[in-house]
Order: structure tokens, then sequence, then C-alpha cells
């Protein structure tokens, strides 16, 4: 029998309890290119459900893996081919505003392809992602690795936490979305240094050039 859903949970129990992984797979997908779904929810009901005998855990991470590269690469296409004369016609309807959409764009030129995998816990960022990076032109193999990375950790992360606290996972969700302020910043920063990193680098390689130049 499967175990009473905490919380906001609960309203997702007859999908679960009538369509299993394909709400699972389904929910994720169409999370990922926009649409308003509660794709991060119904992984943490899926895994709740694992706990209790009713779901495969494998099954639950793989199908909300596979589902959530996919409707990112549908993102990126739609991204890609309309561009932002389609996403401000049009993304209105999925909540993506012309100034959310545009503030999310900002963010992600400014921080590089590494958010592509920090995406996948921001909300709204998450929805967009996809959308973004084929509207700014990254490559898609690059693209593609991020997005993958990204995918494998949020739904490792909220599957395997669901899976092993069960019913107690509200608590252990407020927790984390407490200190989720602070993790965001700490990534940040060290987006931040990286940056930093690369750039002196690439400043003592210029010296070094014109270095060498000189003395020819």
């Amino acid at each position: 029998m499967a175990p009473p859903l905490p919380g906001p949970l609960q309203d997702l129990a007859p999908l679960l309890s009538h369509y299993g992984y394909w709400a699972v797979g389904g929910v994720v997908l169409v999370e990922d290119f926009g649409v308003p779904a509660p794709g991060e929810t119904i992984l943490i009901a899926a895994g709740v459900y694992a706990g209790a005998g009713e779901l495969n855990v494998v099954a639950v991470g793989v199908i909300g893996f596979l589902a959530a590269v996919v409707g990112d690469n549908i993102g990126y296409l739609i991204g890609h081919f309309g561009g932002r004369a389609f996403v401000h016609r049009w993304g209105r309807y999925v909540f993506l505003t012309p100034e959310r959409f545009e503030a999310a764009e900002r963010f992600f030129t400014r921080h590089g392809g590494k958010i592509v995998t920090v995406a996948r816990f921001i909300e709204g960022l998450r929805q967009a992602n996809g959308i973004i990076a084929g509207t700014t032109g990254m490559p898609w193999r690059r693209f593609l690795a991020f997005n993958a990375l990204g995918a494998a950790l949020w739904v490792g992360l909220w599957v395997t936490l669901a899976y092993v606290a069960g019913t107690h996972i509200n608590a252990v969700y407020d927790t984390i979305q407490r200190y989720e302020a602070f993790v965001l910043a700490g990534i940040g920063v060290l987006v931040a240094a990286l940056i930093a990193r690369h750039l002196l680098r690439r400043r003592r390689g210029l010296r070094h050039r014109e270095s060498r130049a000189e003395h020819l």
C-alpha cells in the first residue's frame, strides 16, 4: 500500500498511484522546457514511494535523469531556433515573462556554461536554462555535458534523500531551503574564483608572450 505523502506532496498521490513512472517522466520533462510543473516535487514524492516499496528507486532515478536531460534539450532547441522573439511572444503563457527571461539571461551570460549545472537547483532558472542556452548560442555539446551533470546531481540528490527520509522528507526539505541561500552564495564565490583564476592565467600568458616578443 502506498504511504501517505506528507504536506504538499499529498496532491501528487493520485498522479503517482495511477501513472507511476510515466508521471515522473512526464512532469519532469515538461517542467524542464519551461512549462510550470512540479518536477522537483514529484521526484521527492516518487522517492518516498520507492522507499515504501511502491516504486523501484533505480528506475525513478533513471527516468528522472533522462526526462530532465531531454526536457532541457527541447528547451535548447526552442531557444536556438525560436530565439528571443519566440520567448517574448509565447513565454508569458508559461510565466516566462520578458523581464524574467532577460534577468535570467544576464545571470546566465555572466556566469558562463557552469551555471547550467547549478541552474537545476534554482527555481525559475531550472525551467529556463535550456531556452537561454539556445538563445545565447552556447555550443550544444558543451550544454549537453553540463546539463547531464546537473541532471544527475539534481535527480540523485532528491530521489536519494526522499528514499532515505521517507515521510520525514518535509523536515529535510525545509532545512535545505533554509540554508539554500548560503549554499548558492558559496557556489557563486567558487565560480567567481575559478573565473578570476582563468583570467589571471590568461593575463600571465599574455605578458609572457609580450616579453618573448620584446626579446626577439
